[in-house]
């Protein structure tokens, strides 16, 4: 093995991130959906073939194009800006100037160096600043970002600043929560470790702001 490849496994086997953005390429968009789904259909029918698979058992004919739709509508579908979820904001007529907080989201990701899956919770938290966002904005988002290969830490950050963006404040925080099969299946095959992530801005930089959210969440690792 050459000392790239070696690096690139490295980094797979120890589950790290390279950017805290998802690396696309330019032309990520150039094709529609279904081409993408009739494109994806013949590798997965390759692979599948490669394995030694018999794809004309009735189990299987239709694997491919489950697959592939899968992958292009489903849980790779958040990579796509034209599924970005609207997110309406509203005057803080009532002048709630308090944390307001939306735990125990659920988050199905995939992890981008093994496609395996990703599964936990979200909790996520704002101060207003003036304007505030419907509860289930937050859970689209949250499913909007998970919805793509991904890296925990990533996914923790990004869900900070689309609400940053949306809500026009700093006084942001994610706590992420989550078990990662790539570990629990295959490698270690530890099954009951999970992976916690954690991005802060604004106010709950500050201690005493911070504690308050993790009591409010009450965070219990266990599945």
């Amino acid at each position: 093995m050459c000392k790239s490849d070696a690096l690139h496994e490295d980094i797979g086997d120890n589950h790290i991130g390279t950017s805290d953005y998802t690396p696309l390429k330019a032309d990520a968009f150039s094709i529609s959906d279904d081409e993408k789904i009739e494109l994806i259909k013949k590798d997965v029918e390759n692979m599948l073939n490669t394995l030694g698979m018999d794809l004309t058992d009735d189990s299987l004919k239709g694997t491919p194009n489950r697959v592939a739709k899968m992958f292009v509508k489903e849980i790779f579908g958040g990579l796509n800006p034209a599924k970005k979820p609207s997110s309406s904001t509203f005057d803080n007529k009532y002048k709630y100037n308090e944390m307001l907080v939306e735990k125990n989201i659920v988050v199905y990701s995939t992890c981008e160096h093994h496609l395996l899956p990703i599964v936990g919770r979200a909790h996520v938290a704002y101060i207003s600043n003036g304007k505030v966002v419907g509860l289930s904005k937050m859970n689209r988002i949250v499913d909007y970002y998970a919805k793509r290969p991904q890296v925990q830490e990533r996914l923790t950050i990004q869900i900070v600043e689309e609400l940053k963006r949306v809500l026009g404040t700093e006084d942001v925080a994610c706590v992420v929560d989550a078990k990662h099969l790539c570990v629990n299946s295959r490698g270690i095959r530890d099954i009951e470790s999970s992976t916690v992530t954690a991005e802060f801005s604004g106010a709950f930089k500050n201690d005493v702001t911070r504690r308050e959210f993790l009591d409010y969440i009450k965070l219990d690792t266990q599945f």
